[in-house]
């Protein structure tokens, strides 16, 4: 596909760097490695720390200091450190562009033209009134007991912080799996760190995590495919001999061999390439992205995404249980979730590949899916009330190019709840569409990152937004944000779930209320120039998140309880509130994980491709963006 096997391209990275160990080493194994060892890996094994510190030093910061190194002469094995600039702008400055203008605006400097005397009295004048009106605002309890939460959930590998826990219930004897370091639960964590100038962290897990990526093909059933990247992974102490005497850290991932039901995690590499795009995009650091281990890693990853298979559709086919809801739901096939995500990654994949000779192919292929996906998705996946009721008078059995009915779509499918749901203006994006079935459940994660990655045409984005406002009692009532609505009930439950005891009807999956979900909602607000709803949805959870010590998800109809199973101390409750209200105040920050319409694609329309096709979604778009 893209002129190198995936074989070749692991090979390629290996020559770069040496990939983390992912299992438990025998004391044997370590003690002969060190005798033989002749050069420093990129990420060394080290014994294990008596105490794990989780001090940060920013990487901007050290950068200066760098910097004036050089300047006094001192050579890089010179002991002597120099100090660190008292002022944190001085060594911003110059190093973060972005942050130049968004964090420190009074002292970007701007080319204009030198003032008189007079215009420049005047304006000094002017600035002192302003400066004395405008006041910085004092983070809230809430939002204090919110970062120190986040911190105290970071953990460090080899001293170096390298990402945070699921959750921190001390009340909480049994931890399952929430003692470890999800892909996907880390992401507003690491916008928080970003956002607040806190990059090495999120470097760390960034090279850290590709390092475990799977790289060799296997033949059991229970082991990882290649090119997947894992759900997640623990930092485990292994002695280094038999008398317990010397401990070593190690990083042991998981695929989904631990996990319930054994579902290998599809949204983890898609997850991996959006938050790389934004480190880069915040930190300037294109250094990173442009690394042929980094570059090797967004490849395989793209290989196993856009790989031949049986399917006809231009969006990936999964498993049930295979995203966020990682439990049976009824999600199997082509669920919304996955292909707004898988978008949203080849959008990013497309700025960070370095053009070549052996990229060429690839970034076509991405092209050519870019196209048929956003096409397939506006053309298909959009409903309202003009389309259901075009829904409403199919007809069915037709066997033609041109026909109106392409899925075999029976009307009978409109579910009771729906034809009094949807409203008069807006609509949304269906959860799933396969041969003969729609699900017409309204996921919210989906929907929010389809109009974040500009998935959906303007129009559409706007009118998922407006049937969020009108049915606001529904989605957001006393806590943000459903993760799906309606819930399943009776028989729906327990033939689609198998009788779930966690899924029951308006909790966890089914219906439950998802605060993590808040700064996806906040992110799509500000991008459509909406931002007052976000401002009412973290009103909401401000008033109750803290005090009922953020809970994982809430429970019932209108989210009033909180979850029958839901963990204290959730970290993407706390960074996904902390991330959405420091989004809130510096809008401009938005740009790190938004996309906006691109007119190239819009272009390149698949329905070109066929002259039978007289309706494109996409060149009703091109008329909104254009106009």
């Amino acid at each position: 596909m893209n002129g190198q096997t995936p074989m070749g391209l692991a090979a390629a990275a290996a020559a770069a760097v040496r990939p983390c160990r992912r299992r438990l080493l025998s004391s044997a194994t370590a003690a002969a490695a060190a005798t033989v060892a002749t050069a420093t890996p990129l990420f060394p094994r080290c014994p294990h720390p008596h105490h794990h510190l989780h001090g940060r030093r920013l990487p901007f910061l050290a950068s200066a200091a760098s910097q004036q190194q050089q300047q006094s002469g001192q050579t890089a094995a010179s002991p002597a450190t120099p100090p660190i600039p008292s002022d944190p702008r001085a060594a911003v400055s110059g190093n973060l562009p972005f942050f130049d203008r968004v964090l420190f605006p009074d002292t970007f400097p701007v080319e204009t033209p030198p003032p008189s005397s007079a215009a420049a009295s005047a304006a000094a004048a002017a600035d002192e009134e302003v400066a004395s009106a405008l006041k910085v605002r004092e983070e809230t309890e809430a939002e204090r007991e919110a970062w120190r939460l986040l911190r105290r959930a970071v953990v460090s590998y080899c001293v170096e912080p390298v990402g945070t826990v699921a959750a921190e219930d001390p009340e909480c004897t049994e931890t399952l799996n929430y003692d470890q370091v999800f892909i996907r639960d880390f992401v507003p964590s690491a916008l928080a760190f970003l956002m607040r100038g806190e990059t090495e962290t999120v470097r760390n897990f960034l090279l850290h995590t590709l390092q475990l990526q799977s790289w060799e093909k296997t033949v059991d059933c229970y082991s990882p495919g290649q090119d997947l990247m894992p759900a997640s992974f623990k930092i485990r102490a292994v002695p280094l001999d038999d008398n317990n005497e010397a401990f070593e850290e190690v990083l042991d991932p998981d695929f989904g061999e631990s996990a319930i039901g054994r579902v290998a995690p599809v949204d983890s590499g898609l997850w991996w390439i959006i938050l790389l795009r934004a480190y880069c995009k915040i930190t300037g650091d294109n250094a990173l992205q442009e690394r042929v281990d980094v570059q090797t890693g967004i490849k395989l990853i793209l290989s196993l995404c856009l790989s031949d298979g049986f399917d006809m559709f231009p969006t990936l086919l999964v498993t049930d249980g295979s995203c966020m809801i990682d439990r049976r739901m009824g999600i199997h096939g082509h669920p919304l979730e996955i292909q707004a995500l898988f978008y949203s990654a080849l959008r990013c994949s497309r700025e960070m590949l370095v053009m070549n000779d052996g990229s060429k192919n690839l970034l076509r292929a991405i092209n050519n899916r870019l196209s048929a996906l956003s096409f397939h998705i506006r053309e298909h996946y959009w409903v309202d009330m003009k389309k259901i009721n075009e829904i409403y008078r199919y007809k069915t059995e037709e066997y033609s190019h041109d026909a109106t009915n392409k899925f075999n779509i029976y009307p009978e499918q409109i579910p009771s709840w729906l034809v009094d749901w949807i409203p008069e203006k807006g609509g949304y994006l269906i959860g799933n569409l396969q041969p003969a079935h729609m699900d017409f459940r309204f996921f919210s994660l989906g929907n929010l990152w389809a109009i974040t990655s500009s998935l959906t045409t303007p129009k559409q984005a706007e009118g998922i937004l407006s049937l969020i406002d009108e049915k606001w009692d529904d989605l957001i009532a006393n806590m943000p944000l459903k993760i799906c609505y309606p819930a399943m009930e009776d028989d729906e439950w327990r033939i689609i779930t198998g009788s779930d005891p966690k899924n029951t009807p308006w909790s966890y999956h089914n219906g439950g209320s998802w605060p993590t979900l808040l700064w996806q909602f906040t992110l799509a607000c500000i991008k459509m120039g909406r931002p007052e709803l976000a401002r009412r949805a973290i009103a909401v959870a401000e008033e109750k998140l803290a005090a009922d010590k953020w809970p994982e998800y809430y429970d019932t109809r209108s989210g009033r309880f909180i979850g029958k199973q839901s963990r204290s101390y959730q970290t993407w409750t706390i960074a996904g509130f902390l991330t959405s209200k420091m989004l809130l105040e510096n809008p401009e920050l938005a740009s790190i994980l938004t996309c906006n319409e691109d007119l190239e694609l819009l272009e390149g329309c698949a329905c070109c491709l066929s002259k039978k096709r007289t309706r494109c979604s996409r060149r009703a778009a091109k008329s909104h963006v254009v106009e």
